[in-house]
């Protein structure tokens, strides 16, 4: 997301350059929103889902200890005054434990679901980059334009459908 921010303003200055070299040659340009493109993809969509079924057993253990800390604590609650020094000293301990092992075990999916998404939308970038190239060379376009820095475009001159479509057959998912 930083990167995005960074490079935002130098595409911007890249393209007026462009624009401004090519002013005096009738120059085609294209917009794509690649953010919705690379998302609509079925590639993406499964890796997706895949994402969520390969870490739902972690979540669901993230789960399941949430409730155990809910319990404990509730207990302690209840038993307010009724047991032992030593027993409470014990289920305390108890749920600063689990707090502890949610505490890593949440750490761990959130970092292991950001290198797998982060591994994906680069791979994908990778070939939706070289579909919009083909496109625009089929297409006879001079620059395709990001329509996130864009302030205002004709529907015509929008590949993104176009590109998905061309994605999804050049990498279908399987």
């Amino acid at each position: 997301m930083v990167l995005r921010l960074w490079l935002r303003p130098i595409l911007v200055c890249s393209a007026l350059l462009v624009c401004s070299q090519l002013a005096s040659a009738q120059a085609k340009v294209a917009i794509i929103n690649l953010q919705k493109a690379l998302f609509d993809s079925a590639e993406i969509k499964k890796a997706d889902a895949e994402m969520q079924a390969s870490f739902k057993p972690r979540q669901d253990k993230a789960e399941a200890l949430q409730k155990e800390i809910a319990a404990l604590s509730q207990q302690l609650q209840a038993s307010n005054g009724k047991l032992s020094a030593s027993a409470e000293a014990e289920l305390t301990t108890q749920g600063q434990r689990k707090q502890r092992d949610l505490q890593r075990l949440t750490d761990d999916l959130q970092a292991d679901a950001t290198n797998y998404r982060n591994d994906v939308l680069q791979r994908s970038s990778d070939k939706m980059t070289a579909i919009i190239k083909k496109l625009a060379d089929d297409k006879g376009i001079d620059m395709v334009l990001d329509a996130s820095t864009t302030l205002y475009f004709k529907p015509t001159v929008d590949l993104t459908a176009e590109a998905t479509a061309a994605y999804d057959k050049a990498y279908p998912a399987k």
